[in-house]
């Protein structure tokens, strides 16, 4: 029997983007390198070995962050114990919404999303690295 699908992802997509902030990458330019923030990208190892990540990002796989946010869990990593403000990212600022809501609910905060994700960060010039952790 065909499954039907009663919320496709433009809804998912329209509902975080609702309660979930953004930050524009013109904002996230001068705010690089302040030590309140923490960068986490969200995108897949094989996304960032091709294409670079943000400069001093904690690379979290989609797939792992509930887990590493989780302080009970024995995959936690104390990056999501800190006080900062998180800005998740990934290629396009689909996936970094869905992450960013997840983590808001979870109670990780403040949390918010780059605009327009590492493909808009690119298209303004900023700067790319080699991941390094």
């Amino acid at each position: 029997m065909p499954q039907k699908i009663t919320k496709g992802v433009k809804t998912l997509l329209a509902e975080a983007n609702k309660i979930v902030a953004t930050m524009p990458v013109s904002d996230a330019l001068s705010l690089i390198n302040d030590g309140g923030y923490l960068f986490v990208d969200l995108r897949d190892i094989r996304e960032i070995q091709r294409s670079g990540m943000l400069p001093g990002a904690f690379s979290c796989p989609r797939g792992m962050l509930e887990f590493w946010i989780d302080p009970q869990s024995p995959y936690h990593k104390d990056v999501f114990n800190q006080d900062k403000i998180y800005v998740f990212y990934c290629a396009s600022a689909w996936r970094s919404a869905l992450a960013a809501q997840t983590a808001m609910e979870m109670g990780l905060g403040p949390v918010m999303h780059l605009e327009g994700g590492f493909t808009e960060w690119v298209k303004q010039d900023g700067p790319v690295t080699e991941r390094t952790k």
